[in-house]
């Protein structure tokens, strides 16, 4: 999680289009880092470019298989509606996340993607790792 908050910061403060700090960590079974992303909507113009889906894409091209199964990602805020479906559609594993999103969380918040039994896939969830830390982070960025 720290290093999903590292790379969150860094693209908040990016002399070019900072953007909404979020971090995410994509690891492999044995709990090796595979990908590393933070959010670069501001950056790219590109709506999707959300740091759980650009985490997903560099994972699935080092793994040279778009099915991420028995791997982890760990983000700092809860995954939005897009998101949480591209997880579920990688096969992700394991779920892990910082600060819950009560206006945009599908994991917690508002809806339960990724363990909804009509899915052909669910993954397991754990949330509020560093939720204090994450939290801090989102508020500062805002507040700025």
């Amino acid at each position: 999680m720290r290093l999903a908050l590292a790379e969150g910061v860094a693209a908040s403060v990016r002399a070019e289009r900072p953007d909404v700090p979020v971090g995410a960590v994509v690891l492999d079974p044995a709990g090796a880092v595979v990908a590393v992303a933070a959010n670069e909507r501001e950056l790219t113009g590109d709506p999707t470019a959300h740091a759980e889906v650009l985490a997903l894409r560099r994972a699935a091209e080092r793994q040279q298989e778009w099915r991420l199964d028995g791997h982890t990602l760990v983000v700092t805020l809860e995954p939005c509606t897009m998101c949480a479906g591209a997880l579920v559609l990688a096969r992700i594993e394991r779920l892990v996340f910082g600060a819950w999103d009560p206006k945009a969380g599908a994991v917690t918040s508002l809806f339960d993607v990724v363990r909804d039994p009509r899915l052909n896939h669910r993954i397991d969830v754990r949330g509020g790792i560093l939720e204090a830390e994450c939290g801090a982070v989102l508020r500062g960025f805002f507040g700025r």
